[in-house]
């Protein structure tokens, strides 16, 4: 295994100028990552310069067999943790050979929404919270839960330090260090209220960066767990019972938001998200009905409400955007496993473009 291990972790810089680009895009069910490798000719720092590539649709759920060639487009590069040196991930979104973005596809509609001169101008900060749970892999239950049993009772785990309160330590860490090494805003992590579960936050990012990071960070994480044999589960419920949900809550500003007077813009925009309330609901995806049950610091999922500081708020705004009367919000009503392009591009979309 030491011979594997050093093929592995062999570097390249020495014995040629060729690099390995890992082709990176989201596959038929919208939250499965899929990749594929290729060799470049050179190192590559513009997404423009790496040559489009094309996958066998009818394999992920994207086409048919009879038609099954989707085309990659580069759309964004970080470094490779993994392979490091001048190794490359390439995070693509995926089109028909005519040219049309394929339904899942998601990516082509939010550039279109941030490409915008009105959202361009309103330059959108996202900090997004993205929560996760891991899993042992033979029997899909929480890693430091006793097979088929439970835990003690929620409490001493959040931001819990000891080896009877934080599970998967190292995963964490090293997911943290990895996505600063690829060149991703990656802005903290920490334990999470229910044992096994862990949070790392994403941000400030403006506008389309903010999902094209949060996409590779969920690949980066996703590796890692490979390499250590543990399953990623982003469920937004993956416990039934009196155990806590999984969010990704977004945290959001705009530039006349973070000026002075900003306060009374920010209300503007939550009275926005109120009367489009259902709408952003349906679009943040499957799953939250479980999460949002008026429990575990969410509210009623049927039900839209804001305060100051409030936690079981559909949004919340933090006492210290209060006090300087300027700032940003918390929606809370996003689940783990909503499609970060979708949902940033449906904030800015309802809080700039929409006319009520």
């Amino acid at each position: 295994m030491s011979v594997l291990s050093d093929l592995v972790n062999l570097d390249l810089s020495d014995s040629t100028d060729k690099v390995i680009a890992e082709y990176i895009w989201i596959g038929g069910s919208g939250m499965d990552l899929r990749s594929k490798a290729r060799t470049l000719c050179g190192p590559v720092s513009d997404p423009s310069d790496v040559p489009k590539w094309s996958y066998d649709g009818s394999s992920t759920g994207q086409a048919s067999g009879e038609d099954s060639e989707v085309i990659l487009y580069p759309q964004a590069i970080f470094r490779d943790p993994f392979r490091r040196g001048n190794n490359i991930l390439v995070l693509c979104d995926a089109y028909t050979a005519a040219g049309e973005p394929i339904p899942t596809n998601k990516r082509h509609a939010a550039a279109k929404i941030f490409s915008h001169p009105d959202v361009a101008a309103e330059v959108p900060w996202y900090g997004i919270e993205q929560e996760y749970s891991l899993l042992q892999k033979d029997v899909k239950w929480p890693i430091g839960w006793p097979i088929g049993g439970f835990p003690g009772p929620q409490g001493p785990y959040y931001c819990g330090v000891g080896a009877d309160k934080a599970f998967g330590r190292d995963i964490s860490e090293a997911h943290y260090k990895a996505c600063l090494y690829a060149g991703i805003n990656i802005s903290g992590i920490n334990g999470e209220v229910m044992p096994g579960q862990w949070e790392f936050q994403v941000g400030p990012s403006v506008g389309i960066s903010a999902g094209d990071e949060m996409w590779v960070a969920r690949y980066i994480l996703e590796r890692i767990t490979e390499i250590a044999g543990v399953v990623l589960c982003f469920d937004p419920k993956p416990i039934q019972g009196d155990w806590s949900v999984a969010c990704a809550d977004i945290n959001y500003s705009t530039k006349s938001m973070r000026d002075d007077g900003g306060i009374k813009v920010i209300r503007k925009a939550i009275e926005k998200l109120k009367l489009r309330h259902k709408e952003h609901i349906a679009a943040y995806r499957e799953g939250n009905k479980h999460r949002l049950n008026g429990q575990h610091e969410t509210n009623d999922i049927n039900t839209f409400s804001w305060g100051v500081a409030n936690r079981c708020a559909s949004v919340r705004v933090g006492r210290d955007t209060e006090k300087k009367g300027k700032g940003y919000f918390e929606d809370r009503r996003l689940p783990s496993n909503m499609d970060p392009y979708v949902a940033t591009a449906m904030i800015a979309e309802t809080t700039i473009l929409w006319k009520p």
